[in-house]
């Protein structure tokens, strides 16, 4: 590959804001594989001043979209395209004995391409063969035949590639079946490499090098139980997603060996009666709550709301064990058997947990407001608190609707009876500012004493999770603009606007719907929430609410600050929960820092690397998403296995082109209906409409439609269903596009 040019070539800018077109971009990306990044084609396209700011949205747009990604120093490359240095997989050996890969992480719509691996002439003989499986740090180059050729940079050793699957009897010999759905290749366990496992346990195995021919050869190297066994299916969303399920020695020791914070130095704010509302089930308390009226004469109908926060930041100092470990766990990862926590048990649990009547130090914000809701200032202390009380969104409900128990009605007039009063003010104003309301109804799975599927059902959704979810989004505003008040670096959370090609889709299903949407607008999240209300009036309400979800950005963790908008705010950060966020706790140590709070603020080194741990952050939080949606699935699967043939109603929550995707509404389930059996025509993929259209029958499914499933088939090993339509769909007015008149209809197979 070539180096780095040290000027880009100059390129006159295309439409009438001073931008490249997307194309050009695209273009010059591929020209320049691993060398460019948003310097490399401003400088190419002569973009200055202001419109580099809309260069750096459309980058984004694109990563968005797919069609980038980012490498090594913010290097850019088209999907699909291959970077400098890469971690390539050892796929093959040829029949003259060279090592074959191909990129471990692949986005393009083709093959991954096929790399040689060149030999290791200085370490042939000291290190062993490497085999099918191993995994390597490569530098790419393309040779003048056109032959791609990795120079090996290390190994990544075989403990960077290992396999989760389920140990499995075929004739004589046993074979780990992977339990990723993706993969199809199973590996061969010898007699001797089994380390004590049996037929059917879940176990973790790790690839052999050195096997040329055949299924490739693996040992296992830890046994995770059996599929019996309760819990299991929770590891298997741990382990198939990386979610560290085990703290280092060294951590462990160092949370042992914490002592309870010093008085000295903090604000007392014992004498507050601030209490802890939690789920029922909370084992750690990060955030507690008090309100008061404002006496303030000048503040007439006003209210002080107090917000306290564990000070885990005095536990967990820049670069210890403690602090490395939390990052590379970023969030705790919660499933319905268990928590994997970012900090051990004894600090998340015990001494930085804010404990009913029990001494805790916390990082405080003072707010006050006006009788409408408006923020008139805030103050931030370090101090040490005692929790009047610790209670349940239940219970703190329950008082609400006249309903109290031992421990509220002691504390209803001081103490909750002020909080509500506070709630009413900050949601009036909460209402004024318009944040986006869409309805996501969430089920929560609860477990027997077995461990096995009790039953599920939809998540409370109590006026109490909304109390204190509106006090602590009040508290991450005031972090965010304390902090740039004081012009100190810190980690936002983000949520970017919709992108252009988002929009352009949902203006196609809404005017087939009949609803209008100016798609020139300054675009607010009020234009959302009218567009759900007309549809809440129409048979479209559940399809349009999904994909104005579906055209919403992903919030993340950045120190650029773009707003957030799904909030409506302007500067949003996390600062409520450090327990179970690495980003809250930078925050913390920005605060200390900016308001000298202490020795153990945010450090220079830490500022220099705020943009690679905002990066790791966001990274690691939709890891703990995706495992605890995957584990979600497996244990509905298990819990629908012994309904096979049973049917139900649902919606249609997706469509691809091999089928579609069915939420159940029992349950919530997400099964697929393969396209085969919508019958035996051509079936269009409408990608704006969400739909699929009989060519010949016009018959089409769209999102959000109601329909009734059988289910055919349930794997708790994947988390899939498989179901077959029974009835559902609606006749189209047109014909679909792209249909082809005098064409055999057929079907479209995945």
């Amino acid at each position: 590959m070539k180096r780095p040019p040290k000027r880009a070539p100059k390129t006159k800018a295309r439409n009438a804001d001073g931008l490249p077109s997307k194309d050009d971009v695209l273009n010059f990306l591929a020209e320049h594989p691993g060398e460019a990044g948003k310097r490399e084609i401003a400088r190419a396209f002569n973009i200055k001043g202001a419109a580099r700011i809309a260069l750096k949205v459309m980058l984004k747009e694109l990563e968005g979209e797919g069609a980038i990604q980012r490498g090594r120093g913010k290097r850019l490359t088209r999907s699909g395209d291959l970077s400098e240095i890469m971690v390539l997989a050892i796929a093959d050996i040829d029949t003259d004995g060279e090592l074959l890969a191909r990129p471990v992480e692949w986005q393009g719509e083709d093959p991954p391409p096929r790399i040689v691996v060149a030999p290791e002439r200085d370490k042939a003989e000291s290190l062993p063969a490497m085999g099918i499986g191993d995994r390597i740090l490569a530098h790419i180059e393309k040779l003048e035949d056109g032959t791609l050729e990795a120079r090996l940079i290390r190994r990544l050793g075989q403990s960077a590639h290992h396999v989760l699957g389920v140990l499995a009897r075929v004739g004589n010999s046993l074979r780990v079946r992977p339990v990723d759905r993706k993969s199809r290749i199973e590996l061969i366990v010898e007699r001797g490499d089994e380390n004590g496992a049996r037929e059917g346990d879940l176990v973790l195995a790790a690839p052999l090098p050195g096997r040329a021919l055949g299924l490739p050869r693996a040992t296992v190297k830890e046994c995770l139980g059996n599929l019996e066994s309760p819990g299991v299916i929770s590891l298997i969303a741990i382990h198939a997603h990386g979610i560290p399920d085990r703290f280092p020695s060294a951590v462990l020791a160092e949370a042992q060996a914490a002592k309870p914070a010093r008085h000295e130095g903090r604000e007392d704010l014992r004498a507050l009666p601030l209490i802890t509302i939690d789920p029922i089930d909370a084992r750690d308390h990060d955030d507690a709550v008090y309100a008061e009226r404002d006496d303030d004469p000048r503040n007439p109908g006003g209210v002080i709301v107090y917000v306290a926060i564990a000070d885990v930041s005095y536990y967990v100092t820049p670069g210890s064990a403690l602090d490395r470990e939390a990052l590379r766990r970023g969030v705790s990862a919660y499933f319905p058997d268990r928590v994997e926590p970012m900090l051990p048990e004894a600090l998340s649990n015990e001494l930085c947990s804010l404990k009913e009547g029990l001494d805790r130090p916390c990082l405080a914000v003072r707010m006050t407001f006006d009788a409408k809701g408006k923020k008139r200032h805030h103050k931030f202390v370090r101090g040490t608190m005692r929790s009047a009380a610790k209670l349940s969104y239940q219970q703190v409900q329950a008082a609400r609707d006249g309903r109290s128990d031992a421990a509220t009605k002691p504390i209803l007039e001081r103490v909750l009876d002020p909080l509500w009063r506070a709630y009413e003010i900050l949601a009036r104003a909460r209402d004024a500012r318009g944040p986006l309301e869409i309805d996501v109804p969430e089920h929560k799975i609860e477990l027997g004493s077995d461990g096995q599927v009790q039953s599920i059902r939809f998540r409370e959704r109590l006026e109490s999770m909304r109390l204190i979810e509106e006090f602590m989004i009040q508290a991450n505003v005031a972090a965010a603009e304390a902090l740039e008040h004081r012009t100190m670096p810190l980690i936002f959370r983000v949520h970017d606007q919709p992108t252009r090609e988002k929009l352009e889709s949902l203006s196609k299903v809404l005017d087939a719907s009949g609803i209008s949407f100016a798609k020139g607008q300054v675009l607010k999240p009020a234009a959302f929430n009218r567009i759900l209300a007309q549809a809440a009036k129409t048979p479209h309400a559940a399809m349009i609410n999904e994909v104005v979800l579906r055209t919403q950005a992903q919030a993340e963790y950045t120190p650029d600050n773009i707003g957030h908008f799904g909030l409506n705010l302007r500067r949003y950060a996390h600062f409520t929960s450090p327990i179970r966020r690495y980003a809250d706790l930078i925050v913390h140590r920005a605060l200390i820092r900016a308001f000298d709070l202490g020795e153990d603020g945010l450090r220079d080194s830490e500022i220099e690397r705020l943009g690679s741990i905002a990066s790791e952050v966001s990274s690691h939080e939709r890891r703990a998403m995706s495992a605890e949606r995957d584990a979600k699935d497996r244990y509905i699967a298990a819990f629908m296995q012994d309904r096979i043939g049973a049917e139900f109603e649902g919606r249609i929550s997706g469509v691809t082109r091999f089928g579609l995707f069915v939420r159940l509404s029992e349950t919530g389930a997400d099964g697929l209906v393969p396209v085969r059996s919508l019958g035996g025509e051509y079936f269009h993929h409408d990608e704006n409409l969400h739909a699929l259209i009989g060519e010949r029958s016009r018959l089409t499914y769209r999102l959000g439609e109601t329909v009734r499933v059988k289910l055919a088939e349930a794997a708790p090993i994947t988390g899939g269903l498989r179901f077959d339509l029974v009835e559902g769909g609606s006749k189209s007015a047109s014909r679909p596009a792209g249909a082809r008149k005098g064409k055999p209809a057929r079907k479209l197979r995945r």
